[in-house]
């Protein structure tokens, strides 16, 4: 399979709030000695970006989607194909964590092995 060149539009500017410079003013001052736990002034990170350099691997896949769906995707502007992947990852780490090599119990009784185990119960 060919590698295929990946960029990514995820580098975001860190934003530093009110609150964070307010809580930066109020620190333990003691502690700014502590050479374990330097304090770095808001202004330290002003200029950092989160997600610069990570990209994660990708696999280029053939994906079929409704065509109002994907109107709706191009209508943003561009870069459907990444909003797709955006969309996919945030549904991804929404949903609870769950290992697939422990199945539950529910999961190693096949359909009709379950009908015909609660029809027993029933009978």
């Amino acid at each position: 399979m060919k590698k295929a060149s990946t960029t990514t539009s995820s580098v975001k500017q860190i934003k530093i709030s009110e609150a964070t410079k307010r809580a930066y003013r109020k620190r333990d001052r003691a502690l700014d000695q502590d050479p374990e736990a330097p304090q770095l002034p808001p202004s330290y990170w002003a200029g950092a970006s989160i997600g610069k350099y990570y990209r994660p691997l990708k696999t280029q896949i053939s994906l079929r989607v409704d065509n109002e769906v994907l109107d709706w995707l191009k209508s943003m502007g561009e870069g459907h194909l990444s909003r797709i992947n955006e969309i996919l990852r945030e549904r991804m780490a929404s949903q609870a964590p769950r290992s697939p090599a422990i199945p539950s119990s529910s999961d190693s009784i096949t359909p009709s092995a379950r009908s015909s185990r609660s029809q027993r119960r029933t009978s």
